[in-house]
């Protein structure tokens, strides 16, 4: 079955950076659209990047131009670059392959556990 392993959490200073893995088993990530999500305290979880099948990727605008999705095929991972972040950036980030449905996008389900990450001021 599909399992998805999210790491590279932690806690950094505002204008840091962080580099988040996502480690994909039971699929493969260059035939998937995959994404990041993010859940923070009292809030929906919502999709900040995306990287589909023939490799083209979409941001929300909060992270446009900050954020950098990737992924080695060779290492069957996904990854996500975080520069200059922002406490407002703190939640716990998940990836999850994407289903497109109806002209949006959807997750799986398949995420893991999540990384926290925390961005102090």
């Amino acid at each position: 079955q599909v399992q998805l392993v999210e790491s590279g959490g932690g806690l950094v200073q505002a204008g840091g950076s962080l580099r988040l893995s996502c480690a994909a088993s039971g699929m493969l990530v260059r035939l998937n659209n995959m994404g990041w999500y993010r859940q923070a305290p009292g809030k929906l979880r919502e999709l900040v990047a995306r990287i589909v099948s023939d490799g083209s990727t979409n941001y929300a605008d909060s992270v446009k131009g900050r954020f950098t999705i990737s992924r080695d095929n060779a290492k069957n991972t996904v990854y996500l670059q975080m520069n200059n972040l922002k406490p407002e950036d703190t939640a716990v980030y998940y990836c999850d392959r994407l289903l497109f449905r109806g002209n949006s996008w959807l997750p799986s389900g398949s995420w893991g556990q999540g990384t926290q990450v925390t961005v102090s001021s």
